[in-house]
Order: structure tokens, then sequence, then C-alpha cells
């Protein structure tokens, strides 16, 4: 072997032990690929599961076999009465079947149905279903096939036993505490060790539930009826409230919640849920339902009985400071005060530290909840009071300069001379430091203030079943006239309180208008329509929604006709005009604006352009 052929080898072998190092993947790369693997891994164990409970809703569907096989683990509990076993609280009452050992239904004990005398009751008799899947070599044990044992029952404890022999048993424990609707729920399995598989270290969980229509308006409890559930360690998703909706998650979940308007029913585990699938489905108006909920899930589970399964249920309000308060003394917070729905990340925060805290305190007065929603506008627009007032001097400004405006107008009739226009009236603001965008600034920050109440209202809990003046529910719709026919986008009734929003909507936009003089321009013109036909659009929007948001936006629209009235009839515009003047005068008012000198340098450099090209021409 030459000189060459070496070199030529050693060199080959350089370029490939280069190209290996290059190419080896980084840590990165190996994370994303151990993720995929544990993907294809989890979807294959998702297929294992679900084959065996295929197969296992075979057999139990011929049924015969079934109930001449002696050796069967549970046999003697497949056969039984069924009965309910009551346990409660002084805010909640439950009751659990001995067929399936779940439990059968809840009511809450504060809150009254829609006939103000019956309680609510989330749900009953075949309204929800709860199955756990345990495995052994030869079987699959599906709960809601076997007849449990009450035992070591109380007025707020009861333990279902289903028995496999005097010795060997699987409990399910349900434990109430006072002045709380959060129950503890526990699986525990005792001397089963042999009798069922020991490295299925999960139980599966199916649960359903059809939630009833609790509220009086179908519509908008749909709209806030939602499947929602939290990530471990991230924040909560949903599914469409608007829509059926299925889907399934790869992630660990703290909770999966069923929705109503103001009430949910909530399951939560210790060790997390894993291998869900969820799903929604709409029910129709007039079914008394909202929504078929659904969510096949697994959690961790000791075959051996060393280590019980610790799960909790919720079962009551929507009321954000009762959910918050379930996270004081625990290190990993659940946050189930997520299912209060408070706006967008913003307006969410000034709705939790503003807007509660201000309406509890109201209502800790005993004042009727209208008044309370009263005073809560008043304070709203005093804090927002600055920013009306620098907006509506900001439009005051314009509207005494509108005649030399109008001068510059008549000055350059042409189309051609747009930009000579612009750029003199531009320069006109700059002398008497007025800014054209003045006023918007102001009307951004006080947007998140206003829309914090008009997203706390509609969730405010505290509202439902609370009469004021004709309105005998502030949490749903007030209806003065009931058609016998359907009208389209505006339904089958109107709301006294919607139409009072509309007419004072049309008043606020006509003094509104009367600031700006659209003159004969047609685009100015065809604004101002669109402008009173957006509060005629609000009728038809907001009929549906609760009296006691159509009620605000009344009296907030109401406050703002009053105050515009109220700054127009105070201000001088003589005197205003006599001040612009002044600053005309002080060179060190006639510095242009930001927004001004930008806007002309932008003119300045179009006309150039424009120049340029005339010129090449």
């Amino acid at each position: 072997m030459d000189k060459n052929t070496i070199t030529g080898l050693v060199l080959i072998a350089i370029l490939l032990v280069g190209f290996s190092f290059l190419s080896r993947p980084s840590q990165e790369q190996l994370e994303a690929q151990q993720r995929y693997y544990d993907s294809i891994a989890q979807v294959q164990q998702r297929e294992a599961d679900l084959k065996a409970k295929a197969e296992a809703a075979l057999a139990n569907e011929s049924g015969a076999e079934a109930s001449v096989d002696s050796t069967a683990l549970f046999f003697d509990a497949r056969q039984g009465t069924n009965s309910q076993v009551t346990i409660q609280n002084n805010l909640a009452e439950i009751t659990v079947d001995t067929k399936g050992g779940r439990i059968a239904s809840a009511t809450l004990k504060e809150y009254m149905g829609q006939d103000k005398t019956t309680p609510v009751t989330l749900f009953s008799g075949n309204d929800a279903s709860m199955n756990f899947l345990f495995y052994n070599k030869k079987e699959t044990i599906q709960t809601e096939d076997y007849y449990f044992t009450a035992v070591n029952r109380t007025d707020s404890t009861v333990t279902m036993r289903l028995s496999a022999d005097s010795n060997s048993y699987i409990d399910f424990t349900y434990r109430m505490h006072n002045d709380t609707y959060l129950i503890d729920f526990t699986i525990q399995a005792v001397n089963m060790e042999g009798k069922l598989a020991a490295t299925n270290n999960y139980v599966d969980i199916e649960w359903s539930q059809r939630a009833r229509q609790i509220e009086k308006g179908y519509t908008y409890e749909n709209r806030l009826a939602e499947l929602t559930y939290k990530i471990a360690g991230e924040g909560t998703d949903y599914l469409s409230a608007n829509k059926n909706d299925e889907k399934e998650v790869p992630e660990r979940l703290d909770w999966i919640a069923f929705k109503n308007q103001f009430f949910s029913s909530v399951f939560l585990a210790d060790a997390d849920f894993e291998k869900t699938k969820l799903s929604s489905k709409m029910e129709t108006q007039g079914s008394g339902y909202i929504k078929d909920y659904s969510a096949e899930m697994s959690t961790k589970f000791d075959p051996a009985g060393k280590e019980p399964t610790q799960l909790f249920f919720y079962f009551g309000p929507n009321h954000y400071k009762t959910l918050t308060a379930l996270d004081k003394g625990r290190d990993e917070k659940w946050e189930l005060n997520r299912l209060v729905y408070l706006g967008w990340p913003l307006i969410r925060w000034i709705n939790k530290w503003f807007t509660i805290n201000i309406f509890d305190w109201l209502s800790s007065w005993g004042l009727s909840m209208g008044i309370v929603l009263l005073f809560m506008t008043l304070i709203v627009k005093a804090v927002v009071f600055p920013a009306t007032w620098k907006t509506y001097m900001s439009s005051a400004k314009m509207r005494v300069l509108k005649p030399k405006i109008d001068e510059i107008n008549k000055k350059y009739p042409k189309q051609e001379d747009a930009m000579k226009k612009q750029q003199e009236v531009m320069g006109l603001y700059s002398q008497y430091g007025v800014s054209p965008m003045g006023g918007c600034l102001p009307m951004l920050i006080q947007f998140p203030i206003l829309m914090a109440l008009f997203m706390f209202v509609p969730s405010a809990i505290e509202l439902r079943q609370q009469s004021f003046l004709w309105a005998d529910d502030l949490s749903t719709y007030d209806a003065f006239i009931n058609f016998p026919f359907h009208i389209p986008f505006l339904g089958s009734h109107l709301s006294l309180f919607c139409l009072l929003m509309t007419v004072t909507n049309i008043l606020n936009t006509k003094y509104m208008m009367q600031q700006q003089d659209t003159g004969a321009n047609p685009q100015m013109a065809a604004m101002k329509w669109m402008s009173y036909l957006m509060p005629i659009m609000f009728l038809f929007i907001l009929n549906d929604y609760p009296s006691g948001l159509n009620y605000y936006y009344f009296i907030s629209t109401l406050v703002s006709v009053v105050t515009t009235l109220i700054m127009r009839k105070t201000t001088n515009e003589e005197a205003l005009l006599a001040q612009l003047e002044a600053n005309k005068k002080d060179p060190k008012k006639m510095k242009k604006t930001g927004f001004a000198a930008r806007l002309e340098a932008m003119q300045k450099q179009q006309e150039q352009m424009m120049k340029e090209r005339q010129n090449k021409k």
C-alpha cells in the first residue's frame, strides 16, 4: 500500500468520524425523540386498554357465561338489590348507589331551582354514571356491574365495599366535612394480593353526566357551560361550548370539571389523571339539559392496598372566593377559581383584586343587588373620570378650532391638494398645542376598567335569583313582553333593561355626534349612521343576556350621557379658544406633538416622492 493510499484512507476515516460527530443529535433532539417514543407507547397502552375494555364489555353483554362462572372474583357481588345511602353536611347532600358504589345524586341546600322552593340538584337517576375498571389475569372488573355493601356509615361518611370474600375487598369511602362542598373519596384494596393484577398500578375511570338546565335562559347558560380541565403545573383549558367537541389530552391533569353557568361537578386526583379522553355534546333546547359530558381517564392505584388512591369531588357553586379557599394549606394549588370566567388576563386581574373585593364590601351592607351594581357603576365611573375628562377636552379643543379648519378646507378645495391641506391642518394643531390623538390614550386606559365589570356581572352567582325593580332574577333576562312566535336573532321575548340600554346608547351617540361636525363628507355621514345602528344591533345581541348585565350597561351609559351634558354645559368654549390662542403665542406650547411631527414628516416624504415621480415623467 503506497503513501497516497494510506493518506486517502486516513482522510476518509477523519471525514467519517467528523461527520458522525457533527451529525450526532443534540440533547433537545434526543429529548424530542424520547417524547415521540413515549407518545407512541402511550397510544399503544391506550389501544391495549381499550381492547381490554371492549373484551370486557362483550363478556358482560353475553351475561350468561358470567352468571354461571362461580370462580369469578366478585361472583357473589353480581347479584343484589340496588339501594341508596344518603350522607350530608350543612351545605350539600349526596346519595350513593349500592349498585356500582357511585354517587347517584348531588343536591345543594343553599341554592334553589327555578321554582325558588326546591334545592338545586345537579344530577340524579340516570343523569350521571361512574365506572371504575380493575384488572386481573382472568377478567376486567367493572364496578358498575356489581353490588356494594354500605359499611361504617355515619351522617357524613359511608364506605361502599365490594367483597371478594369476608377478608378480601375493595373499599370506596366518601367523607363530607362541614362548611365545604369538597368531598373526600378514597379507593383502597384490602387483602387483594394475587387477586388483582400486581402489574396494573392504575385504575381506569369512566365518568359521564348530562348537565341539567338549571337557569331560565337556555342560550346564555349554554354559552357558559363547558367541560373544563386543568393541566398539571400549567393552566386550564376547555372544550368548545358552542358545538360538539372531543379531545384526547396527553398531559397529566389535576382535575376535570363538568361546568354549568353557576355550578360545577369537579373530579380531582392527588396523583393526577392521565390517558384522558374528553367529550362534550350539545343538548337540544327544551330537553331540560344543556350538555352531555363524558370523560375517560386513569389514575394511580395500588392493588396491594398499601397506599390508598386519594380523590376528591366538588359539587357546588362557581363562586370565586369559595373555590379559592380550597387551595388554603395546599402546596400544589388546584386553582378551581378558574371556573369563574373573569375575562382576559388584564381584565381578570382587575376583577380579582378590585371588582370582587368592592362588590363583596358593598354586599356586606345588606343592600339589594341592584343598588350594589349601581354603586359599583358609579365607583368605576369615578375611577375613570380623569381619563373621560381628558378625552372630552381633546374633543372640545378640536371643536373650537373647527372654523379655522373650515378655512383651510376652503383654501384647498381640489382633491390633488389633499396632502397640502392635511399638512396645514396638522401645522395648525401643532401651533395650538392640540393633538388629534389626544383623546385616544385616555380611552384605551379606561377601557379595561369598564370591561372588567362587564365581564364580572354574568359570572356573579351572587346575582342569581336576586330581584330588582321589575326583574325577578338579575342573572337571567327580564322579559316584559313575550311573543307567541320566535323572532330571528331576537328570540321570543323583549327585555326591558336591554331596551332601556339601547335607548340610552342612541342618546349617547347623539350627543357624541353633536360634538363632531361631519359636514358634507359622505364617508363621515355613513359612519354617523353606523354609530346609530350599533345600539340597535346590541338590542338583538344582548336581549337574551342577564338583566343584571343590561342594567349595568344601561346605568353606565346613562351616567356617560349625564356626564357629557354636564361637561358640555360647564365648558366655556370661548374661554377655551382664548386659552388656545395664548398657547399659540407661548413658544413652549408651540412644540409639535410626537404624533403630529411624525405625521407631518410622513406627509413631506410622500410629497417629495410624488414630485420625483412627476419629474421622471
